[in-house]
């Protein structure tokens, strides 16, 4: 159902700024993106989540927003926008934007008249205290780089409430007119074009500080009004919070979500990062087994790597000090004492085998995949940046100057220039020549899913056969589409998987995907044998008339 389309989705994430630069300034900018709308059709992206676009002083990457109604004038003007918007529908390329409304920038016009006067008409719109609160650090979202949770206004003669950095200071989202503005917000952009967004820190949107109760009635009337505008809109929301609150989020009315439509799944993808730096794959079978059961139409989005450090907050200490060991071992990888700041490929040794297996183990679980630019090419980090930036590097088109990113002298970050991940070695250009590049592989693989309308349409079951822990085994099946097998191995050492019980009900199986060329499966699935850091996606079952047949080659199509 068309209403649906983003259970099918590929969503491919980016910074504005550092994915093309058309005008040589050194920073990416609307033009500059439109100009690569082709490349990520091809990679097979239908949906575009673009990080902050708005004005902003760019103290937090531009999440520290000044207007909500514009676009920041160093990536083009509402024009530039519009036609981007415009071209991505010619490509099928549905668009997503940040939603970051639990706070401002503290340049934001509200906030500067909240300041001036207790009589401003924008007072309210934040959190303030005349009294010096008694407990300044609670709730803090970036340790080690913020102090404190209030700071004092001399202007304002107050105290002033704020979640992230001191220059963006919380909305009052328990004041009625706050809630109005934003849905305005939200409904403005819809009516330019956007298919929906991503919310930023949700759970903070729906309560007014730490420990308050959260109002998630807010979020079904956002919901109803932006469907109100357009029918197909989506909001994927940021919620790293425990499994029994997951469903208040998504919202039950008569069996189907009422609230967000979809939410990223943090557990899994912390599980994800456990099983691969072990080779266990029970972390993520408790993950998909732990998994709250999801209203109709509700939707998880799965990842690897986003915009952000890789989040071990909900692991225990012991799992996370293992998953430091494996993938972050130094300091200067580590961030907020939880977290990893590095990307996907240098996190497991630039080894193909292993970066295959990875994605190929996040495509086929249940729900809709989501990537992070660059990480189709095995794009890696600059740890000499701060923070997050580390992560955040121009995107390597070409083996050219700047990677092909700007012609321009100074950039908005360096690109990653030398080494194994250097631009000269690493870039678009080069991977897109070679029919056995990484790129070319993902071109496949997202090809080879958009077979498979069972991962996100269908049901996610466990495989509960024997087998070493270092394997996962599960199915995904929709009675009008049919079934696919999924079979991942986490070590390096060879196998052979029985799944004679799955032949009994199946319909002459045949492989779509594998990492090399094996045996021909057969119709009693007995022996099979998988590779070290292998993997296999096996139909068991097909929709009348969809059948192919015929083989798959390795890491490509039957």
């Amino acid at each position: 159902m068309p209403e649906h389309w983003y259970r099918e989705a590929v969503v491919y994430c980016c910074d504005v700024d550092t994915f093309q630069d058309s005008n040589g300034d050194g920073i990416g900018d609307f033009p500059g993106l439109t100009s690569r709308l082709d490349y990520l059709a091809r990679l097979g992206v239908t949906c575009l989540w673009l990080n902050p676009i708005h004005p902003t002083p760019n103290r937090d990457d531009g999440y520290d927003v000044a207007d909500f109604y514009a676009v920041d004038p160093r990536l083009g003007t509402l024009g530039d926008f519009a036609e981007l918007l415009h071209e991505a529908g010619n490509r099928g390329i549905r668009v997503i934007i940040d939603l970051v409304v639990n706070h401002t920038s503290n340049q934001h016009p509200w906030f500067q008249s909240a300041r001036s006067s207790e009589d401003s008409p924008y007072r309210d719109w934040y959190v303030w205290s005349k009294d010096e609160p008694k407990d300044r650090r609670e709730g803090m979202v970036f340790p080690g780089e913020q102090q404190e949770t209030w700071s004092y206004d001399r202007t304002a003669k107050a105290w002033f409430y704020h979640r992230f950095y001191d220059f963006m200071p919380d909305l009052n989202t328990a004041n009625p007119e706050v809630r109005a503005e934003i849905k305005r917000i939200a409904a403005f952009w819809i009516q330019l074009g956007v298919a929906g967004f991503r919310m930023d820190a949700a759970p903070f949107v729906i309560e007014a500080t730490a420990n308050s109760p959260k109002d998630f009635e807010f979020l079904t009337d956002l919901r109803a009004h932006l469907q109100w505008r357009r029918g197909d809109s989506v909001i994927l929301a940021e919620a790293n919070v425990g499994a029994e609150e997951l469903p208040e989020y998504f919202g039950d009315s008569g069996g189907s979500a009422n609230r967000l439509n979809m939410l990223f799944d943090f557990t899994l993808n912390a599980r994800l990062m456990l099983a691969l730096a072990r080779g266990d794959a029970e972390p993520v079978i408790d993950a998909l087994r732990d998994t709250p059961r999801l209203p109709e139409s509700a939707q998880w989005a799965t990842f690897l790597r986003n915009h952000d450090e890789v989040d071990l907050s909900k692991l225990t200490s012991e799992q996370r000090a293992d998953v430091f060991a494996e993938f972050g071992p130094d300091k200067e990888m580590q961030l907020y004492d939880r977290g990893i700041r590095r990307r996907l490929a240098p996190m497991l040794g630039n080894d193909r085998r292993r970066l295959e297996l990875a994605y190929a183990l996040q495509f086929s679980l249940r729900g809709t995949p989501v990537i992070r630019y660059g990480e189709e090419i095995g794009m890696g980090e600059d740890l000499s940046l701060n923070g997050r930036d580390a992560i955040r590097t121009p995107m390597q088109w070409t083996p050219g100057r700047n990677g092909g990113f700007s012609h321009g002298d100074e950039l908005v970050r360096p690109a990653v220039s030398g080494g194994e991940f250097g631009y000269e070695r690493l870039n678009v250009v080069t991977q897109q020549q070679d029919p056995g590049s990484l790129l070319s592989w993902f071109e496949r693989m997202i090809r080879t899913l958009r077979q498979c309308p069972e991962v996100g349409l269908g049901g996610c079951s466990v495989v509960d056969v024997p087998m070493p822990r270092h394997v996962l085994v599960h199915q995904a099946d929709q009675p009008e589409r049919g079934a696919m097998v999924f079979l991942h191995n986490l070590a390096d050492e060879d196998v052979t998987v029985d799944l004679s019980e799955l032949g009994k009900s199946s319909d002459d199986p045949y492989e779509l995907l594998a990492d090399r060329n094996y045996p021909p499966v057969d119709n009693t699935l007995s022996k099979i044998p998988l590779a070290g850091y292998g993997y296999r996606w096996i139909r068991l079952r097909d929709s009348t008339g969809r059948r192919t047949g015929g083989q798959a080659t390795r890491g490509g199509l039957a």
